[in-house]
This record gives structure tokens, C-alpha cells and sequence, in this order.
């Protein structure tokens, strides 16, 4: 039996977290509901310009959340990530680690700053990103750690790193590890962005194909290259042997391979959706790397999004987290 559940890549992002107004978003000039790079200076001015918003930080990052959801749910997980020997790189690692990760700390804590992401969460429960990648866009093969990786059921990897040239080609390493373990191989295309801007990276790190891909439904269409759905449905079953589409409130459709489940959504009052897919992914992965058949990993996966939602950050105590997975035992 593997050491790990799932073996995580990506990036560490302390998450300072603002309800806001859509009018901040205009005079800040940011495109709503979506993921935004922005160096240091850019990301001061708009946290400046919040300075009366009250707001909460945390470990973040979407592979981060995702493996604090395996961890949560009792599964054990790694993660490979960057972090500088600043005040919140120390506070990231211990968050990390308090969540039950198990992480690269021995690594030499180089000089910089820890990676940002100012994340601003609008009425409608739709949340704007704007990170700073610090250090992060550094990451590299330094950061990986063999032993780990080949002891895992799953390697995953998160579509945001397809900005950095030395995350890719680390995603890329891994993978080609991971293959030669016999490690199954997962990804997350993150973003809308990412795939508008960045989809020849992200063929990449998916290479010949992948065991597993999750996206929303904008991903899944912009990856393929259209605005029907249908055909980015057959178009993903280029990439991955099996596949995941979150729909919001249509719920989920899964593609195990032979056949699609349909994964019915859990009706609540939605208040922050950050990590929402995260979660779903995370407890997805868990189920699956446990031998649990398709429509139910999707179903845990959809119950444990669907509580995170109702509550602002991105992620839940350990204590109700587990409290999902007890129904479906």
C-alpha cells in the first residue's frame, strides 16, 4: 500500500481573503471571476486600496487546498511547493503542516517573499484572484522529492503552474517519475486563463495523456476550442483516460473511462465559491485512490464542495470534513 494518497504540485500562496463590492473590482480594473498575475507593486496598491475590508489569511494555493482536503478526509498527502524564509513563509508551512501535509521543509529557505494571492469574493459568491507569485515562480525540480512522489497512488498537478517555465518543466519530471512508478497522473486546468492564455503549456504537462483531469465547464470549452459542450466533452477524452467536469449548480459530469455519470448537485446558499473546486478535487482524488467507484467519489466530492461554500475561505474544519465522509460509509 502507497505512503501517500496523492502527491500534490503547486503553488504556495498565502490567501488574504476580501468581501467586496463589484464597483471595487471596476476601479481596481480587474476582470471578475477570474485569476490574475500581478507583480508586488500591483498587488500592494489594490491591498491599499482594501485597507478598510477586513480580511482573513491562510495556507493557500489550489493543489494546497486540494491536499488539505485529503488529509482532512483521513487520507495522507505530500506536497511539493516554495516558500521564502520570510515571516509568511514560515506562517505557510506551519499552516500547511497544522493541516496535516506532509511538505519539502527541509528545503533551504532562500531569501524573497512568499507568494500572495489577494482574493476578493463579490455578493454573487464569485471570487477575483489576484496573485502575486513571490518566490513560487520559482519553483523547480529542486523542490520535488522522488521517494514521495513514487510512493503515491496519484501524482497531481495544478494548471496554475503553466506560467513559470521552471514549474512546468518541473510538472513535466514529475510526470515522466510518476509514469515510471506506476503512479497514476492528475491534472487541474485551474483556471479560464490559463487555458485562454497559456494551452500550449498546459498540453505539455499533460503530454501523452493523464489518468485524470478535472476542469469547470469555461476550461473544459476553452480547451477544446469551442462554445458547445458536447464536443469539449469528446475533446477531453483525448487528454485523459478519465475526466471530471464541475458545472456549478448542473452539479457534475464524470467520464470513467466506458460511461458518464451525472453527478446531481447539493442545493445550498452559496457564500464564498474559493476552493470549492479545490475541495472537490481533493476529495475526489481520496475516493478514488481508495478504490471507491466513480459516482460515488463524485458524490462526496459534490457533498464536501457544497458545504465549503456556504462559508467564506477556502477550505473547512477537519471535524466537518470527516462528518461528510461518515454518510457515505
Amino acid at each position: 500500500m502507497a505512503k501517500y494518497d496523492v502527491y500534490g504540485i503547486g503553488n504556495a500562496l498565502v490567501d488574504m481573503e476580501y468581501e467586496v463590492e463589484p464597483a471595487d473590482l471596476a476601479a481596481l480594473g480587474l476582470d471578475k471571476g477570474v485569476m490574475t498575475l500581478v507583480d508586488e507593486e500591483q498587488q500592494t496598491r489594490i491591498m491599499h486600496r482594501l485597507a478598510a475590508h477586513a480580511h482573513q489569511r491562510s495556507s493557500g494555493g489550489s493543489a494546497a487546498n486540494s491536499m488539505i482536503a485529503v488529509s482532512q478526509l483521513g487520507g495522507a498527502s505530500f506536497y511539493s511547493c516554495k516558500v521564502a524564509g520570510d515571516e509568511l513563509g514560515h506562517f505557510y508551512m506551519k499552516d500547511l503542516r497544522d493541516g496535516g501535509v506532509d511538505t519539502n521543509h527541509h528545503t533551504e529557505k532562500e531569501a524573497g517573499h512568499t507568494g500572495r494571492c489577494v482574493v476578493l469574493v463579490t455578493p454573487d459568491s464569485d471570487r477575483t484572484l489576484c496573485t502575486f507569485l513571490g518566490i513560487s515562480g520559482g519553483l523547480s525540480e529542486k523542490e520535488l522529492v522522488e521517494p514521495a512522489l513514487r510512493d503515491s497512488n496519484y501524482f497531481y498537478m495544478e494548471g496554475y503552474l503553466v506560467t513559470s517555465d521552471s514549474a512546468r518543466q518541473a510538472c513535466v519530471a514529475a510526470k515522466r517519475q510518476a509514469e515510471a512508478a506506476g503512479v497514476k497522473t492528475a491534472i487541474s486546468l485551474s483556471d479560464p486563463n490559463m487555458v485562454r492564455f497559456f494551452k500550449n503549456g498546459l498540453m505539455q504537462m499533460v503530454g501523452s495523456g493523464v489518468d485524470l483531469l478535472f476542469a469547470n465547464e469555461d476550461e473544459a470549452t476553452g480547451m477544446a476550442g469551442t462554445a458547445r459542450f458536447d464536443e469539449a466533452v469528446e475533446y477531453l477524452k483525448t487528454l485523459a483516460k478519465e475526466w471530471v467536469i464541475t458545472r456549478g449548480a448542473k452539479g457534475a459530469l464524470v467520464w470513467d473511462g466506458r460511461a458518464f455519470a451525472q453527478i446531481e448537485p447539493v442545493e445550498v446558499a452559496a457564500v464564498d465559491t474559493v476552493g470549492a473546486g479545490d475541495m472537490f478535487a481533493g476529495a475526489f482524488l481520496y475516493a478514488r485512490g481508495r478504490g471507491w467507484e466513480h459516482r460515488r467519489a463524485g458524490e462526496l466530492a459534490s457533498a464536501a464542495s457544497a458545504k465549503l461554500v456556504t462559508r467564506l475561505g477556502p477550505r473547512l474544519a477537519a471535524a466537518e470534513t470527516r462528518a461528510i465522509l461518515e454518510r457515505f460509509r
